[in-house]
């Protein structure tokens, strides 16, 4: 049986030291142990990737590079001036994480006690929000069954995301599904531990958690 990829205990261990010395001169000599973490994290992702096409072919030939984001920090308009990210992270979506506001993918985040899986819609752009909107205003029982099967709750419970405090407008407050419908993301979320993302069975999380999304994010492809 072929060996499926881990993430290394080494790469969270990396995380958590950047966490505690994030600044540039710590970095540079900690240069080599930064690019075996984001190499394995890498491998991780793009083998992830590979079994993603199975059910999304669309997304062959997808590369992990053009899905991770990278680690420095733009600190130009925040008071948090630290240089780097303290995790890793990829959004895996046809043409790479540059069309993240275009379609909906999958996520994966890796920090040491704040991993999670996600995907679906953040935050999209409102012509493609006004197609989610008003598919959900037609067709909302069938949104309702995507995220309320069996295998959609193995992994996640509902959707997260803010939600605006009043209808859009077109909307009645009484409409069956008005609380999806004032959703303004759309976002499975698994939360998980730092020995549940090194063990042995993490490929199968993720890949696992991915293949039970796919609905959702046809649901919410619909009309693009």
């Amino acid at each position: 049986m072929e060996k499926k990829p881990q993430i290394n205990r080494t790469t969270i261990s990396f995380l958590l030291d950047l966490s505690r010395h994030n600044d540039r001169l710590w970095f540079a000599e900690n240069r080599s142990r930064y690019e075996a973490a984001r190499n394995n994290f890498s491998q991780f992702v793009q083998a992830v990737i590979d079994e993603i096409v199975e059910f999304e072919p669309i997304m062959r030939g997808l590369e992990a590079k053009s899905c991770i984001f990278r680690i420095n920090r733009d600190i130009r308009f925040t008071r948090d001036k630290s240089v780097y990210k303290t995790n890793f992270g990829a959004f895996m979506v046809r043409g790479g994480k540059k069309n993240g506001d275009r379609f909906p993918g999958y996520y994966l985040h890796i920090e040491p006690g704040q991993s999670f899986v996600s995907g679906g819609a953040y935050i999209p752009p409102s012509p493609w929000l006004n197609r989610i909107r008003e598919n959900i205003s037609v067709n909302g029982d069938r949104l309702v069954q995507i995220i309320s099967t069996r295998e959609y709750r193995r992994y996640f419970d509902g959707l997260e995301g803010e939600k605006l405090k009043v209808p859009p407008r077109g909307y009645s407050k009484d409409h069956p599904h008005i609380e999806l419908i004032k959703m303004k993301s759309f976002l499975p979320e698994k939360l998980l531990t730092d020995e549940e993302v090194v063990s042995p069975g993490f490929y199968g999380v993720v890949t696992g958690a991915f293949r039970a999304m796919k609905p959702l994010n046809d649901f919410l492809s619909e009309g693009k």
